[in-house]
């Protein structure tokens, strides 16, 4: 078997641990999920996943990676084209909040996460790319701080998320409350 082949092999067995872990997050939580369960969800030997994983936390952060890659697509997709601005931010901050309830096993399972150091990192990292992101937007609504004002309305938008987990789904109200938030 070519190198290629096997490389092809191993990419789709990742995949496979990672579709298992996604899809036990809806039911399972973090503290249901055993590497025992995911890898009798993706049908492969517990070997096989200590082959792709180093251990279950590594694993976390595969799982974190994986939802925030789709989601910022879903709102790379959803802003494509939008001038910087209000109308961007919202709309952003829309998508965002659909893909959570979307996803909620998974938005609730890292959030469950959040304590493990590699996903803090992961975190940090993704809230540095966000805040890069809107700053222009919130430069092109003239606010004299965009940066701080980017990091502020990131963590608005997140905490609006773990609201609507928490309420069961979408709220009208907290995200009209988001919304004041960037009156002009």
């Amino acid at each position: 078997m070519s190198t290629g082949v096997r490389q092809q092999r191993a990419a789709a067995t990742r995949k496979q641990l990672i579709a298992a872990g996604l899809s036990l997050a809806e039911r399972t939580g973090l503290a249901g999920m055993s590497v025992n369960l995911i890898v009798a969800e993706a049908g492969v030997a517990k070997g096989t996943f200590f082959h792709h994983f180093r251990d279950r936390s590594e694993f976390l952060l595969a799982l974190h990676t994986e939802f925030h890659d789709r989601v910022f697509a879903e709102i790379e997709e959803t802003i494509a084209g939008m001038a910087p601005g209000r109308g961007r931010l919202l709309a952003a901050a829309n998508a965002y909040l659909d893909e959570c309830l979307s996803h909620r096993g998974v938005r609730a399972l890292l959030l469950e996460a959040r304590v493990d150091p590699a996903i803090i990192e992961a975190i940090a990292s993704r809230n540095t790319l966000v805040i890069q992101l809107t700053s222009p937007d919130f430069a092109a609504m003239g606010w004299a701080h965009p940066g701080p004002s980017a990091a502020m309305w990131n963590s608005a938008v997140v905490e609006a998320a773990i609201l609507e987990l928490n309420g069961g789904g979408h709220q009208p109200e907290i995200r009209a409350a988001l919304a004041q938030f960037l009156r002009e």
